[in-house]
């Protein structure tokens, strides 16, 4: 039997509530939709929208061009239908403003849990770090599109 790369991610997936979570989906062909700023406050909407309904607690979170970082504490549900329920609405918005329709998302995304002992504002600093990494500015403070509760 042959699994394409989005079905191997659900191998072995545990969502387990109060667990935190560092989630990572890509936009379809990695097109840099989230260059637009507010195609990328859209999806800035939405992570605050999800929160508020009380099916995560936002911990840190960046809109790369391409693709998102979410570090997140599961309190309902499960991951698959937490990011079936976030790359819905964004695909929604996005196409809405863009006037098209089609995908937005790559089938599937990333998930890792984080482990009791590890150093979750590590975790959050290396989230929000991204943009520095990929060159997009020099320092943190120059990009718009993230958030962490410690930082």
């Amino acid at each position: 039997m042959v699994f394409h790369a989005s079905e191997r991610l659900r191998f072995g997936r545990i969502s387990e509530l109060g667990r935190l979570y560092l989630l990572t989906c890509q936009v379809d062909q990695r097109l840099p939709v989230f260059e637009n700023m507010w195609l990328a406050r859209l999806v800035v909407r939405e992570f605050r929208q999800i929160e508020s309904e009380g099916f995560i607690g936002s911990l840190a979170w960046v809109v790369m061009p391409d693709h998102v970082h979410w570090l997140v504490e599961l309190q309902q549900g499960t991951l698959s239908c937490l990011m079936q329920r976030f790359k819905s609405r964004t695909a929604r918005a996005v196409n809405q403003v863009r006037q098209c329709s089609g995908r937005l998302w790559q089938p599937g995304f990333h998930d890792r849990a984080l482990r009791r002992e590890e150093d979750v504002v590590a975790v959050a600093r290396y989230i929000v770090a991204n943009p520095i990494r990929a060159g997009l500015v020099k320092s943190v403070r120059d990009y718009p599109h993230w958030d962490a509760v410690w930082l």
